[in-house]
């Protein structure tokens, strides 16, 4: 089987695991050094994106995702994906139109990067205030910001539960 292929299997195992919400399986196909980043959440090393996976996977109620235009060439890849919730701190409906690249190392996700437009996001996820305020960088920080503490108080939670 070439690297490419493998790559493919790869991509489409983590977003089928994706869609079952098993946050389990998407934390197996990363390498032990994978970064992540997106709009939201940015540097997040190996444990930090395993555990927002696992955050997002067990918080969100409402959450499906489908996904389409899986590629990869000889360790590189990529995907199109679309993410389908209600915003926990609104309950506003939000549909997030995502594409993916992926860099691999040892048959595993070493660099993970989701592009989105974050304000047309922002909009969707907080309604008014997003339209006005949703292309400012203040706004853009502290949405950063509050998702990282989330994701900080969750591994010190889950880290403490073990």
């Amino acid at each position: 089987m070439s690297q490419s292929l493998d790559n493919t299997v790869i991509i489409s195992s983590f977003y089928t695991a994706f869609q079952k919400r098993d946050y389990k399986k998407m934390q197996s196909l990363y390498h032990d050094n994978a970064t992540f980043s997106d709009p939201i959440f940015s540097n997040l090393n190996a444990k930090q994106v395993k555990a927002m996976w696992q955050m997002l996977l067990t918080t969100g109620k409402d959450l499906t995702v489908t996904f389409s235009n899986v590629d990869a060439s000889d360790g590189r890849g990529l995907c199109h994906w679309d993410a389908f919730y209600t915003f926990s701190r609104t309950g506003n409906k939000v549909h997030n139109i995502v594409d993916a690249d992926f860099e691999f190392l040892d048959g595993k996700i070493l660099k993970h990067t989701d592009h989105f437009n974050f304000w047309k996001w922002s909009r969707q996820a907080f309604g008014l205030t997003g339209v006005i305020l949703g292309w400012t960088s203040v706004f853009h920080n502290k949405v950063r910001t509050t998702a990282q503490e989330g994701l900080s108080k969750f591994i010190a939670k889950s880290a403490a539960n073990s």
